[in-house]
C-alpha cells in the first residue's frame, strides 16, 4: 500500500512583514497599522477594567535636563492602583522603602495620547503622551545653570513635580553609564534570567556593581557641574525601581534614558541599541562642546555602540570605560564580547572588572 504523502515541515519561525506580505498582501505599513489598531484596542479595554479595579491616574516624574536656553522634560501617564489608606504599602511608599517585586512595576496601564501641561516657571506648554504614556519632549525656556523644577500635570491627576538639571554653557565634561551590570549587576542578556532578574526579584535584592557608586561619587565632585547620564535598554516600567535603587546604593543623581518594549512604527520589538546610539547622538547636538565619559560593561553591545560612536565624534568623548564581566557573570549572561585592539583609537579606553580598577586608570588618565 502506498503511504499517504506526508505534510512538509511547517515554518514555526515568527513571521516577518514581508512574510505576511506575501501571505496577506498587505504592504508592511498597512501591517504595522493593523498590529497598532490590535494594540491600541487591547490597552483600552485593559483601561476599562482597571477603572472597575479602582486603579486611578497618575502622571510620574522622571529627572530631566538641559541647556539654559531648551530642557528634556520627561515623565509617564498610567493608570496605577493606589494602596489602602493606612496600610503598610502606603507607609513605605511614603517613606521610600518599598520592597516590591519587579512584576509589580508592570501592573501600571499606560495612558496614550493624553494631554500633559508642563510648568517651568511661567512657561507653560502643553504635549501628549505617546503610545506608551511616555512624555519625553523638549521645552524652550530661559534658565540659570543648577537645579530647577518643572512641574507636569496630565488630566485627572495631581501635579508633579521634576527636578531638572541645567547644565552651564562652560561645563565641557559629562559622563553616560549604562545600568544593567554597569552600575547593577543583572546578568539580563540571558532570558531566563533577564525574566526572573525583571519580574521575580524584590527590588532589595538586586546587587549593586563593586566600586562603581564610588567611582561615580569621585567623578561628580572631581567635576561637580557634569551632568549624569543613566542610559539603557531597560523599559520605563522600571524607571522608578531603578530610581530607588540608585539612590539607595548612594549613586549620584542623573536622568534616566529608558525605552518602552513594544511596537514602533516599522518594527516589532524597540532596538535597544538604536536607542542607545540616538541618544549618544542627541547628546552630542545638546551639547555640542561637552567631551563625554561612557560607561558601560563587555556582556552586551556597549563596545561596538560606544566604539561607532567614538569613531564618528571622536572629539565628543573623553575616554570609554568598560567593566569586564567576571567568568560567572559570563555564564550566566551567555558569554561576552571580546576586549577589541583600540590601539589605533583617538579615544582612550579602559577594561576593569571594578570601579576601583576603573578609578585608577583614570587617574593615570589625569581624569581623577
Amino acid at each position: 500500500m502506498d503511504k499517504a504523502p506526508q505534510n512538509p515541515p511547517r515554518n514555526t519561525a515568527p513571521a516577518s512583514a514581508g512574510d505576511l506580505h506575501s501571505r496577506t498582501g498587505l504592504s508592511g505599513s498597512q501591517v504595522f497599522r493593523m498590529a497598532h489598531r490590535i494594540s491600541d484596542t487591547f490597552n483600552d479595554a485593559r483601561v476599562r477594567l482597571a477603572k472597575r479595579w479602582r486603579f486611578v491616574p497618575q502622571t510620574i516624574a522622571y529627572q530631566g535636563y538641559g541647556s539654559t536656553h531648551q530642557v528634556r522634560v520627561l515623565g509617564r501617564v498610567l493608570m496605577t492602583q493606589k494602596p489602602l489608606p493606612g496600610s503598610k504599602a502606603e507607609a513605605e511608599a511614603q517613606n521610600g522603602n518599598q520592597n516590591i517585586r519587579g512584576w509589580r512595576a508592570f501592573t501600571g496601564i499606560p495612558l496614550q495620547f493624553t494631554d500633559v501641561e508642563i510648568t517651568i516657571g511661567d512657561v507653560v506648554t502643553h504635549v501628549r503622551s505617546d503610545r506608551g504614556g511616555v512624555i519625553d519632549t523638549e521645552v524652550d525656556v530661559r534658565l540659570s545653570p543648577g537645579w530647577h523644577t518643572a512641574v507636569l500635570r496630565a488630566e485627572g491627576t495631581e501635579p508633579v513635580e521634576a527636578p531638572i538639571q541645567v547644565i552651564a554653557p562652560g561645563v565641557k565634561f559629562g559622563i553616560v553609564s549604562d545600568i544593567d551590570d554597569t552600575v547593577m549587576v543583572t546578568a539580563l542578556p540571558r532570558p531566563f534570567l533577564a525574566l526572573w532578574n525583571t519580574f521575580v526579584l524584590s527590588e532589595r535584592a538586586r546587587m549593586a556593581t563593586p566600586g562603581m557608586a564610588v567611582l561615580l561619587d569621585r567623578l561628580t565632585i572631581e567635576y561637580p557641574d557634569a551632568p549624569v547620564i543613566y542610559l539603557s535598554t531597560g523599559p520605563w516600567n522600571a524607571a522608578p525601581t531603578l530610581a530607588r535603587f540608585l539612590t539607595r546604593n548612594m549613586y549620584p543623581k542623573g536622568a534616566l534614558l529608558l525605552t518602552d518594549w513594544g511596537l514602533t512604527q516599522d518594527r516589532w520589538f524597540r532596538s535597544g541599541q538604536e536607542h542607545k546610539h540616538r541618544n549618544l547622538e542627541r547628546l552630542s547636538k545638546e551639547f555640542p562642546d561637552m567631551r563625554w565619559l561612557l560607561i558601560g560593561d563587555n556582556g552586551q553591545h556597549d563596545e561596538a555602540i560606544y566604539s561607532g560612536f567614538a569613531s564618528e565624534n571622536p572629539d565628543k568623548v573623553a575616554a570609554i570605560a568598560i567593566r569586564q564581566l567576571s567568568i560567572s557573570e559570563s555564564v550566566f549572561a551567555g558569554g561576552h564580547s571580546e576586549d577589541g585592539d583600540h590601539t589605533t583609537s583617538k579615544v582612550p579606553w579602559i577594561y576593569s572588572p571594578d570601579g576601583a580598577g576603573m578609578a585608577k586608570q583614570l587617574s593615570m588618565l589625569g581624569m581623577l
